[in-house]
């Protein structure tokens, strides 16, 4: 085999490239496509099945829509699909007993009724909890378990289980319950999430009455006003625990109603519910009845308010007065509030239609709300050391709630009626920034003068109105106020927050205000606002406390002035940046802005006053990384900084565009990426000269394109990963060969070649580490493609790049059990192959590759002719070092890939290269590892190529090329 090697390229296969070209054509034929068109929508049919079976099936299908076409995929599945069979299965009439999930999907059902459009309470949960904190102490009351609660065994009777019962609720009321004093707010937060799993731990023990004890003693907390600044979170907090006993309460009575293990529909009627589930129900509503204290009985009966749908059909309806009026009782009038929004809460989960019985609850309210400032109250405040506006605040949360369930889907009339009851109170300020939170934004918008009105007439001491108008304008960015009026409201409510002292409450009311000025105004009243906040929050610094506001105002000011050539004409914008000191903040607002530059600059730009204010702030972000930097946030900021970079354009200026990248790549020389792009950028530009000057370089023109190359050349030893150097090489050097500048392309390809010993055995991808060869081979591929092209230096050897690049190959340290070496030889053979031709397949334009220099010489054939000795001979080698039984296959494969390359590029019209091909074939089956079908797919090609006229020796080829089998 060794002696036929030197014949490869002696006898390489001389090729036509467009008569192959043409052979290799796809024939065109016209089509009738008639109705159908590949994009034409789908239509999807459901399929009702009746009977299934694993083979040999024979299905009833119904379909609303047929096709005269064929699917593919319906013809698998025997004309049915399995989201038609899902459905099939979920029929109503075969409907399994009901699972927790089923349950979990009626609760959402039925609670989602009031609409996605009505916010609910979850969302408030957590905003609550981290408003109201407090660092005083706190007491809780823990309810003690004994023996006599644990649930009775199985032979018990009935009547000591009765009595055991009676015993425990005895024990409720002579208070066996534990005082834990002291307690930090996270200390009662623990508590009464200990509570709550108690809670579930005793349902699931079958331990009712314990559970309804734990609800009752949480229920007291609520009468508890000590530490009064902290009860709207205990409320959120114990009111967790109502709702969780409310739900177990419902669904335990909900499976007692399963009959025949049919669940009940959604909207059940009392009469289907069975005699137990119903004796059940009653048995809980008695239970809560007896509950001596007010406040307990309240909540724990609200509760389980849902389960009066076992009962009867106008059970809700009833209860709902009932417990409205229960209120009146209470005497604080915020544990009265809280109560009401409780009722509330509840009624819009279980019964949203029964509004008469919410308006009913506030009307309630609002006879009781001259209590608010009666002396019970002040003598508490003074107690514990509240002052009234923060006592006013705590009660925000009810009213809003409140005020939200009677306003959602009301009539303006009801609206406008509440408005008008709210208008009649004195000192109601706190009512008026609830009816602003609660009511809808339009409503508000339209009359925006009256609530300006009514704010005036505000008394300055109870409720701050600041917090009015903040509340306004939260309204006024949400719905327009009429246009006559919106310069009157700005000037109105400016008025009162300029002469704001106390630097927090401005810049709370300017940050909702800049957005409303935005929506209307001009960039002159932005710019006036803008100057009135650095005016404000510039003395003692009192920025560095309100960055979070400071940064909503540069999101609204740049969500609505996106025209960059418009915001950065703001005069007081760059300074309102300024106040961002805190590097963490500012590279935060550097990062919004560049993402609103790239999402809406739809057109590349040369304005200098945008260049210069984005290049700074870009030099923010990339000031910013150091050796603590992620990778992840690395790469962000370098996407940004690259997308700014692409949208920069000179035009035909093209040395202004260079010098624009040049002075970019000394701003942001730490991250690579930016380097990257910029190297891609000014490829770009070079080849965007060559376009313009259609090839043909004036001396301008070729000296601009070789400072282009020599940016690249410059950048690129910079760059730390191996393989994007050897890829920009590559590319550069392309680049440098397309604008005919020889000597620079032949600069990049030897830095190329000389880099590649450096190549590791190990990479980094995508975090993990991976094998280089893979990488190598085929960098290696791209390169032997672009070196077909390039034409011999004058003062080199014959080829020089190619041998030196086969050196470097020979010199590396190549994996053990990695056949790359041996793949990358085989390319080499290609390329020299195309070489050897006398006009090559592709050229560079206005570049005279080697086949115009050399014009076939026999001299450069020979050196062509030993390279491929060299190569060959290599390959043969490794072949041979193969033989060992554990790397047959091995062999086996690089066999038939040499085959191949034989097949492909050699003239088998010679005996000997011919005998050679028939060895290879050989070896490749000698051993049992040839894929049989690719061998089989390989004697047909020869043989289908046979039939052409020029290859009609491979018919003798052909009956010289066994099939062996693996055995």
């Amino acid at each position: 085999m060794l002696s036929l090697h030197s014949y490869f390229l002696r006898h390489a296969r001389v090729r036509n490239y467009v008569s192959e070209s043409e052979v290799c054509k796809l024939e065109s034929v016209p089509l009738d496509f008639g109705d159908y068109h590949p994009l034409k929508p789908i239509t999807v049919t459901e399929s009702k099945t009746k009977k299934m079976t694993r083979k040999g099936s024979t299905s009833s299908t119904s379909s609303s829509s047929s096709s005269s076409m064929m699917d593919p995929l319906s013809s698998v599945l025997d004309g049915t699909d399995p989201l038609s069979l899902f459905a099939a299965a979920a029929d109503p009439v075969t409907t399994a007993p009901p699972t927790d999930g089923a349950r979990r999907k009626r609760d959402r059902d039925e609670s989602s009724a009031v609409g996605s459009d009505f916010e609910p309470w979850s969302s408030k949960r957590g905003e609550i909890l981290a408003r109201y904190t407090t660092t005083e102490k706190l007491s809780i009351n823990l309810y003690m378990g004994s023996e006599k609660g644990k649930a009775t065994t199985t032979g018990s009777a009935v009547s000591e289980k009765v009595r055991t019962r009676l015993e425990e609720l005895d024990d409720l009321e002579e208070g066996s319950q534990k005082e834990l004093l002291n307690l930090t707010q996270q200390d009662y937060m623990n508590r009464i999430e200990e509570l709550n799993q108690s809670l579930k731990d005793a349902w699931s023990s079958d331990q009712k009455v314990k559970a309804l004890k734990i609800v009752i003693q949480c229920s007291k907390l609520l009468s508890d006003t000590t530490v009064i600044q902290f009860y709207p979170s205990k409320f959120v907090l114990i009111t967790d625990i109502l709702d969780t006993f409310g739900k177990l309460v419902y669904e335990r009575i909900l499976s007692m109603c399963v009959d025949n293990r049919v669940s009940l529909p959604d909207n059940f009627s009392p009469e289907s519910i069975n005699d137990t589930a119903k004796e059940t129900c009653l048995n809980w509503f008695f239970k809560i009845a007896s509950i001596r204290e007010l406040i307990p009985r309240f909540y724990v009966e609200a509760a389980i308010l849902k389960c009066n749908k076992f009962l009867s059909k106008t059970g809700i309806l009833e209860c709902l007065p009932r417990l409205t009026a229960m209120i009146r009782g209470i005497g604080d009038p915020l544990v009265a509030v809280y109560a009401r929004a409780y009722l509330c809460r509840v009624g819009m989960e279980v019964a949203p239609q029964l509004k008469e019985s919410l308006n009913k609850n506030f009307f309630d309210f609002l006879l009781t709300f001259k209590q608010i400032h009666g002396d019970t109250v002040q003598n508490q405040l003074v107690v514990q050391c509240v002052e009234i506006p923060l006592y006013l605040t705590l009660y925000s949360p009810a009213i809003d709630w409140i005020l939200q369930c009677i306003a959602y889907h009301a009539p303006d009339v009801l609206l406008t009626e509440m408005m008008e009851r709210c208008k009649k109170l004195g000192n109601n300020a706190l009512l008026l920034n609830s009816v602003m939170s609660a009511f809808r934004a339009e409503f508000i918008a339209a009359r925006s003068m009256d609530f300006i009105a009514m704010i005036k007439e505000c008394d300055e001491s109870g409720f701050p109105k600041h917090l009015l108008f903040r509340s306004l304008g939260l309204n006024l960015a949400l719905a327009d106020p009429p246009e006559n009026d919106r310069l009157q409201i700005l000037n109105e409510a400016w008025k009162v927050i300029t002469k704001l002292k106390n630097p927090q409450d401005y810049i709370n009311c300017a940050e909702v205000w800049v957005e409303y000025t935005c929506r209307h105004f001009t960039k002159r009243e932005v710019n006036t606002v803008l100057a009135d906040v650095i005016k404000h929050m510039t003395p003692d610094r009192a920025f560095e406390d309100a960055y979070p506001q400071l940064q909503s105002i540069i999101q609204k000011v740049i969500t609505y002035i996106y025209d960059f050539a418009l915001l950065f004409s703001v005069e007081k914008f760059l300074p309102f940046l300024d106040m961002f000191q805190k590097e963490s903040v500012r590279v935060e607002v550097c990062k919004c802005i560049m993402e609103s530059f790239i999402k809406h600059q739809q057109e590349s730009t040369k304005d200098p006053v945008i260049l210069n204010a984005l290049l700074h702030i870009c030099k923010t972000m990339h000031d910013s990384v150091n050796a603590l930097t992620l990778e992840d946030e690395k790469r962000m900021l370098a996407a940004l900084i690259n997308g700014f970079i692409k949208m920069v354009s000179f035009g035909r200026d093209f040395e202004q565009q260079l010098s624009f990248y040049v002075e970019a790549r000394s701003m942001f020389c730490n991250l690579e990426p930016v380097l990257v792009q910029l190297i891609h950028s000014v490829n770009q530009l070079a080849m965007e000269t060559r376009r313009v000057m259609k090839g043909n370089h004036s001396r301008k023109t070729a000296a601009f394109v070789r400072a282009c190359v020599a940016f690249c050349f410059i950048t690129i030893p910079s760059l730390s990963s191996i393989f994007t150097r050897l890829n920009l090489y590559l590319h550069s050097g392309q680049v440098a060969l397309a604008n005919q500048c020889l000597s620079q392309a032949d600069a990049f390809f030897k830095a190329a070649v000389s880099l590649v010993p450096e190549v590791p055995k190990m990479i980094s991808v995508d975090g993990k580490m991976r094998p280089s060869d893979a990488f190598l081979l085929e960098f290696l591929c791209n390169f032997f493609s672009t070196l077909l092209v390039v034409p011999d230096h004058p003062e080199q050897g014959v080829l020089f790049l190619v041998r030196g690049l086969l050196n470097v190959i020979q010199d590396y340290t190549w994996e053990d059990n990695s056949d790359d070496k041996v793949r990358i030889y085989t390319n080499v053979l290609h390329l020299l192959s195309a070489m050897a031709q006398e006009s090559f397949i592709y050229h560079v334009d206005k570049v005279d590759s080697n086949d115009t220099l050399y014009g076939g010489d026999s001299k450069f054939l020979a050196e062509i002719n030993k390279l491929s000795e060299t190569v060959v001979s290599q390959i043969l080698d490794h072949l041979k070092t193969l033989g060992k039984e554990e790397t047959l296959k091995r062999q086996s494969q690089l066999a038939h890939y040499f085959f191949n390359t034989i097949l492909a590029h050699g003239d088998l019209r010679n005996n000997r290269l011919n005998q050679l091909s028939v060895n290879l074939w050989n070896l490749a089956q000698k051993h049992g590892f040839a894929d049989t079908k690719t061998m089989v797919k390989t004697l047909e090609y020869i043989k289908r190529q046979s039939k052409q006229p020029e290859m009609s020796h491979f018919t003798d080829l052909a009956l010289r090329l066994p099939l062996q089998s693996r055995t």
